[in-house]
């Protein structure tokens, strides 16, 4: 499992930072800010950028900068800052070119029943986090996490994501975050995808940011051992997700409150 550095006992992690590398200066600008918010706070924490976004709504929609120059943004984030970074790998051959670089290989949600995909990224020996599909239960995630555990590589993630309610809404059912803890794996709520409004008739994913707080909060009272928040600048302008991204200067607040509330249940 991934070193995670000032975890007082009991506290939660943060996978963090915006959807996909735009570019060197960005990331590094994004990666500074939440490192001394978390280190202020003493949360430990994961930077969260993927080096190319393969499931987008339209063929105009933008993608990446070039996969080997985003990953190795993302390595320059881990050197300069000396926190773990975690990326999306979309097919088996991706494994092997992304473990060269991040600490944490991430399985999509749309993803997470391919067995070649899973296998693929055990074998490299990196922490595996698998996110919950859109269309399965909690308790179905254990045969995604035995997959990868039976290729080798106990170092297993699970993170919950939303569910699909209906054709333009997604909804979190806290019970499932007990029930996948109890796989024996840590349990990670993505909070920022979990708000989103896929399959609007633009082609553009809609979500509801006002709720991200809300979100949060709850994860982390009924025990989330992690919290997922894609955060960007200005997500106005963002290239991918802007629309239940998490503005960067709203971040530290909404952390001091998450403390609060897991000091408050341990």
């Amino acid at each position: 499992m991934i070193e995670l550095k000032n975890n007082p006992a009991g506290n939660f992690f943060l996978l963090a930072g915006p959807c996909v590398i735009e570019g060197e200066e960005m990331a590094m600008r994004i990666a500074e800010r939440v490192v001394k918010i978390t280190e202020a706070l003493q949360i430990p924490y994961v930077f969260k950028g993927s080096y190319r976004k393969a499931n987008r709504s339209r063929l105009d929609s933008f993608t990446g900068i070039g996969d080997e120059k985003a990953l190795k943004v993302l390595r320059k984030v881990h050197e300069t800052f000396g926190v773990p970074t975690v990326t999306d790998i979309h097919s088996a051959d991706e494994a092997a070119m992304a473990a060269e670089y991040v600490d944490v290989l991430q399985i999509p949600a749309f993803l997470c029943r391919q067995t070649d995909l899973l296998v693929a990224a055990a074998k490299t020996g990196k922490t595996i986090n698998i996110k919950k599909g859109q269309f399965l239960s909690p308790l179905a995630m254990q045969f995604a996490a035995d997959k990868v555990v039976e290729a080798g590589n106990k170092n297993v993630m699970l993170t919950e994501r939303g569910t699909t309610f209906g054709y333009q809404d997604l909804v979190v059912d806290y019970r499932g975050i007990p029930e996948m803890q109890s796989f024996g794996y840590p349990v990670i709520l993505d909070v920022t995808h979990s708000l989103q409004q896929p399959n609007q008739t633009s082609g553009v994913t809609g979500g509801t940011p006002q709720l991200i707080e809300t979100v949060a909060k709850a994860g982390i009272a009924v025990g989330a051992d992690g919290i997922f928040i894609e955060t960007h600048e200005n997500p106005a302008v963002a290239k991918s997700d802007g629309a239940n991204m998490l503005k960067l200067d709203l971040l530290e607040g909404l952390l001091t409150k998450l403390v609060r509330i897991r000091e408050a249940i341990k």
